[in-house]
């Protein structure tokens, strides 16, 4: 089965859907606190107690114990791998001066928000969550992502160095000076069949004065999927992040 991993809503078939998300949610929003025994002794009497739960046999407090420890670990596992193929490793000398655990080196990335690369058109999409990982043949890592407003027949395998990275960011009017020629950009392209983002980068500036509207520059983009080259105001532009 492609190598994939177990994912933890297949191994105890006895939670429905919504106690599914319902501890997909928890886990998100409280991280390791949802392993304290009496939560989870709380949690399987909410669910042994709701209308859903009738006729199904009851939830052990050790059985969500063990989802929530397995989800809490995948979670890591799937942060420390975009942490380290995406150059968020600690320094050497940070490395050098610490004496603890390795695992407790690397720097926390979730609160971070990420998009990913889709290899049906070459568009960058929102990331919604990471479902899974897995290791191939090529040795570099992949996580299957759940895109944001999409379903799930949707959901995608993608190479973390090649298709992951860290959120671009909107522009404000206020930023318009930062711009240069050559930087590069995420731009909203939009035609009459498609209206999604690629990865561009700025040829040329032409600045004007702003108004009440605010910026009113016009900067010429070149696409780097096509080559094909395009002028737009700000409100069509994101930055990348810089680290």
């Amino acid at each position: 089965m492609d190598g994939l991993r177990p994912r933890n809503r297949e191994i105890f078939i006895g939670f429905t859907k919504a106690e599914t998300e319902k501890m997909e949610r928890l886990t998100r929003e409280l991280g390791e606190q949802v392993l304290e025994r009496e939560f989870c002794q709380s949690t399987a009497k909410s669910f042994n107690r709701s209308a859903g739960r009738a006729g199904k046999p009851i939830v052990k407090w050790t059985e969500v114990q063990s989802w929530f420890e397995n989800r809490v670990k995948e979670s890591s596992n799937i942060s420390r791998n975009l942490s380290e193929e995406q150059g968020h490793c600690p320094s050497n000398k940070a490395r050098k001066s610490s004496q603890k655990p390795k695992e407790e080196e690397i720097p926390d990335v979730s609160e971070l928000e990420f998009e990913a690369r889709s290899s049906k058109d070459g568009a960058w999409y929102d990331v919604e969550k990471f479902l899974a990982h897995r290791f191939p043949s090529t040795g570099e890592t992949e996580v299957r992502v759940k895109f944001v407003g999409f379903g799930a027949e949707e959901d995608e395998w993608v190479n973390v160095k090649k298709a992951v990275r860290e959120r671009s960011v909107p522009l404000e009017h206020s930023e318009c000076h930062t711009l240069k020629v050559g930087d590069h950009v995420l731009c909203f392209l939009e035609r009459r069949d498609q209206a999604i983002y690629y990865d561009a980068h700025i040829t040329d500036i032409q600045r004007k004065m702003h108004d009440i509207r605010g910026c009113r520059c016009l900067f010429s983009i070149r696409y780097n999927h096509d080559n094909s080259e395009e002028r737009v105001h700000l409100r069509r532009l994101c930055r990348r992040p810089k680290h």
